[in-house]
């Protein structure tokens, strides 16, 4: 089933994760980072990104800026500062929490997730299904759909999408995609997890290229861990062709290996570079 490309922008932009400008101290690769978040802001601005994508994590939930009307002021203050988007919203909560062991909880968190994107103008709630969220049997499968069908007058009233990110093989994720039949259910792709899961990506853009909402540029060894960009097993050129024969015109989202504490700036420049090269081969066109 085709799929229309339902909230991206006519050019390609090119944004980092959050937390990925913060130095780590030991917090792991990724995580809100309670303590510099809007100096992300302004270090993504200088070093030329054009968006910041958000998480919402499992920790402290309730004190993350996305929970409160002052904190989404705060949001949008840096937005218009630093003129710096946020289209999407990693919601790490449900990768701690998955729907299946706290269905009524989640659906009440994605529902007032959902208002605080339309607050900063998002379009995008992403969904993460792999590790502790990994769909392993039919009866979390059906728990999940249930609690995203819940919660589809809120996106078709708000237009935004929920793109689910998985670690299931192309044919199995089209299922599931084909499964919601819906257009605000959609797909985020990792080039790094699909690396690492040995997938290979001209066969998975093909299978549910078109569903595809919001893009994580990673690279990952197969079975193994991140890696800078061009070390792992990800094919970039594959990346790259595939999603320009799509006709793939949205984020970029860097959610790229972290380099030593206080050198997260150079990294991301480093990495920048890195993706660019594959733009301008594959004819992409971004801001700027």
């Amino acid at each position: 089933m085709q799929q229309t490309l339902i909230n991206q922008p006519k050019l390609n932009s090119i944004g980092i994760m959050q937390g990925r400008l913060t130095p780590s101290n030991g917090r792991g690769i990724q995580f809100f980072p309670f303590d510099s978040w809007e100096k992300e802001f302004q270090l993504a601005e200088s070093i030329g990104l054009d968006e910041i994508e958000f998480i919402f994590d499992y920790d402290k939930y309730q004190d993350n800026p996305l929970w409160s009307e002052s904190g989404l002021d705060r949001i949008n203050n840096l937005i218009r500062t630093h003129e710096m988007k946020i289209n999407h919203i990693c919601a790490d909560f449900f990768m701690v929490k998955p729907f299946w062991e706290s269905k009524d909880q989640n659906i009440n968190i994605l529902k007032k997730l959902i208002q605080s994107a339309v607050k900063i103008n998002a379009h995008n709630i992403e969904i993460p299904l792999v590790d502790n969220s990994s769909i392993k049997t039919k009866s979390q499968r059906k728990i999940l759909i249930d609690s995203l069908n819940e919660c589809l007058a809120d996106i078709e009233k708000n237009k935004i999408t929920l793109s689910l990110e998985t670690d299931l093989n192309a044919q199995d994720f089209l299922f599931l995609l084909e499964d919601f039949n819906h257009p605000f259910i959609r797909a985020n792709y990792d080039s790094g997890n699909s690396s690492g899961l040995g997938y290979d990506h001209t066969q998975e853009l093909k299978t549910f290229g078109s569903f595809i909402e919001n893009v994580h540029i990673k690279d990952r060894i197969l079975n193994g861990s991140t890696v800078e960009l061009g070390t792992g097993s990800a094919d970039f050129n594959k990346v790259f062709k595939g999603l320009k024969e799509i006709g793939y015109n949205g984020s970029l989202i860097m959610q790229v290996v972290r380099g030593s504490d206080g050198s997260e700036s150079n990294e991301v420049l480093s990495q920048i570079e890195f993706i660019k090269q594959y733009m301008i081969k594959y004819g992409f066109k971004t801001k700027k």
